[in-house]
């Protein structure tokens, strides 16, 4: 089972490739138009619809019975597996939560703006990770003031 990190990525990634051949967005557009707007739309809920359809699977399979494996090692990293999978899940539950609200602020055509300093988020990074809320700058700025208060 893949790490909760790379699971999520690659789900993004093939969000991504499901919307291949469509439009992608461009640098030489105005920033936010509604093209953009209606891509990173797509892309969200596409991500999302991904999230649940593997969120289903894992159920399904929790429900086909409990481990029964002979030898209790192999049962123990059986355990241990279904424990980073249910992890998995419980971070992807909280991505959508972050999806959801993306997909609110396309609505509200805040999408794509720092929530702390109002400029562009910029084409790349909301490629890279469509739910950004703030600029690289931005986000190492908080990352630093989190860092020095956790030392305190």
């Amino acid at each position: 089972m893949a790490s909760g990190l790379a699971d999520d990525i690659d789900v993004l990634v093939k969000a991504r490739r499901s919307l291949a051949g469509d439009y992608v967005p461009s640098e030489d557009e105005e920033y936010m138009c509604e093209a953009q707007q209606d891509y990173f739309r797509r892309l969200l809920q596409q991500w999302k619809k991904l999230i649940l359809s593997a969120s289903a699977d894992t159920l399904n399979q929790l429900q086909e019975g409990p481990l029964r494996e002979p030898d209790l090692n192999d049962r123990a990293s059986s355990e241990t597996d279904w424990g980073i999978e249910l992890r998995t899940r419980d971070r992807q539950r909280k991505l959508i939560a972050k999806i959801d609200s993306a997909i609110r602020r396309i609505e509200a055509n805040e999408y794509g703006y720092c929530e702390v300093s109002g400029e562009p988020i910029g084409l790349g990074r909301l490629i890279a990770r469509p739910i950004a809320t703030m600029t690289v700058e931005a986000q190492e700025a908080h990352e630093r003031r989190e860092r020095v208060s956790r030392d305190d």
